[in-house]
């Protein structure tokens, strides 16, 4: 095929990924006679993908056997040539654009809005034996993937390995994550979603500042309970952040585009009030195509995993993203309601798992604890538990545990830091570059090896 018949792929996705230069992001090339159906295909053993396939037909799925792409991957005259466009199923992954109007629209349905018109009226029991209902067999969906998915991450890896094997490049230079080299980023937040929740919430400091650790409170800015200025500067004083938490977390701010627009003003206003960089939706309903709405710096509504949730889906990344100018921080960790409310387990075994695998990845561990829910002292055991853990992983693993805003500084500084080759070696350029650490993506074994550098500059 020549070179005509094929259109290069964006340069963005690896370079927005990766921050390295643009000589090694750009040698991938897609294929334009891209079938209009989208659906879900395979790129390798371990990656599920959505969009449009050159000449075959995605699954409507991705139960059962799906094609795998990458048996259609071409290296010839120094570029790879592909069957699929690898921005378009990396965007649909983060954007959730597999699951359709059925998920984005799932708080529309009349039992939903009959369930959060009785929601106040319900004990936690009936509460729970009802979503234990809605979710019976959660564990047997196959995509995305329990109990981290990190389909996007891959595929930005795969996509690197291909372009350094195109060009014959042993090595690429990026800059790394996070600052100052950390092998990885913690983040806990806490939704506030009542009056006793809010009333516990100096206590609540009190567990998180016993281990060094500061947290996120989100809140609630009408109906629910008063948010008084002594309340707001009470949290700040202790070195604690505040975000909006929807407005009113009746489950209904997506309904309909109308209802939105009237709503996210009156959101807008509070985080202006409350000087709230960031925002999360009550729980955690999203619809991406709307968040251009939102005047806040950053977003904390969109999980990785979405199985125990109400609306499903998933972004499949542990790494925080741009929509637009908003930076999506997402959830990638079990929540403590489900935890303690649907799987009845009072341990941390599972955000142990959690959190293992997203180290080994470099990516970032969010969580949602409620201090709501974490009153009685089984639950509250298990968040001292946890608090323990992430003091350890940041001792003994070098994590750094952030605020969500010192999270979207540095992704944002990150987002503008270049790797240039000057004077016979690779440097970070730019402003933050001095807390920035130069990294090497490297092929071993068939696999990309991440390898991390002192300094912001070396040798070439």
């Amino acid at each position: 095929m020549s070179a005509s018949a094929l259109r290069p792929s964006t340069k963005r996705y690896l370079t927005d990924y990766f921050r390295c230069p643009n000589e090694f992001a750009g040698s991938v090339t897609t294929i334009p006679a891209l079938d209009g159906t989208q659906g879900y295909f395979a790129f390798g053993q371990e990656i599920t993908c959505y969009g449009r396939l050159a000449g075959v037909a995605p699954a409507a799925t991705p139960e059962g056997p799906l094609y795998d792409a990458a048996q259609g991957i071409a290296i010839e005259d120094g570029a790879v040539r592909l069957g699929f466009d690898p921005q378009e199923a990396i965007t649909n992954l983060r954007h959730e654009a597999y699951t359709g109007g059925d998920a984005r629209s799932g708080t529309r349905s009349t039992t939903a809005k009959i369930y959060y018109f009785l929601r106040p009226l319900m004990t936690v029991g009936v509460r729970k034996h009802l979503q234990k209902m809605r979710l019976r067999n959660w564990d047997k969906r196959q995509f995305p993937r329990w109990p981290v998915d990190f389909s996007a991450d891959n595929l930005h890896e795969q996509m690197l390995l291909l372009a350094m094997r195109s060009r014959g490049a042993a090595r690429v230079p990026f800059v790394w994550f996070w600052p100052e080299g950390k092998a990885a980023c913690a983040m806990m937040s806490h939704d506030v979603e009542t009056k006793t929740g809010r009333d516990f919430c100096g206590a609540l400091m009190d567990l998180d500042d016993s281990r060094g650790i500061k947290g996120s409170f989100t809140v609630i800015p009408e109906e629910r309970y008063e948010v008084p200025q002594s309340y707001l500067d009470s949290i700040r004083a202790r070195g604690h952040e505040i975000a909006v938490h929807d407005l009113n977390h009746d489950g209904h701010l997506y309904d309909h585009r109308e209802q939105f627009l009237v709503r996210v003003k009156k959101i807008n206003e509070y985080g202006r009030k409350f000087g709230a960089q960031g925002f999360r939706a009550a729980v955690l309903y999203r619809n991406q195509e709307w968040f251009d709405a939102f005047e806040f710096a950053y977003d904390m509504s969109v999980p990785n995993v979405a199985h125990l949730d109400p609306q499903r889906g998933g972004c499949c990344t542990t790494m925080p993203y741009f929509i637009g100018d908003l930076l999506e921080i997402p959830l990638t960790s079990i929540q403590d309601y489900p935890l303690f409310n649907i799987l009845n387990d009072y341990s941390i075994a599972i955000w142990k798992r959690q959190t293992a695998m997203i180290l080994e990845r470099h990516g970032l561990m969010s969580f949602i604890v409620h201090p709501d829910y974490v009153i009685d002292m089984r639950a509250r055991a298990v968040f001292e538990a946890l608090l323990d853990h992430l003091a350890e992983l940041r001792e003994q693993e070098d994590v750094w545990i952030a605020l969500p805003w010192e999270i979207n500084a540095w992704w944002r500084q990150r987002a503008a830091l270049r790797v240039v080759r000057n004077d016979e070696c690779w440097r970070i350029e730019g402003a933050g570059a001095e807390r920035a650490r130069l990294a090497w993506a490297t092929e071993v074994d068939g696999r990309l090896e991440y390898k991390l550098e002192a300094t912001r500059a070396v040798a070439v």
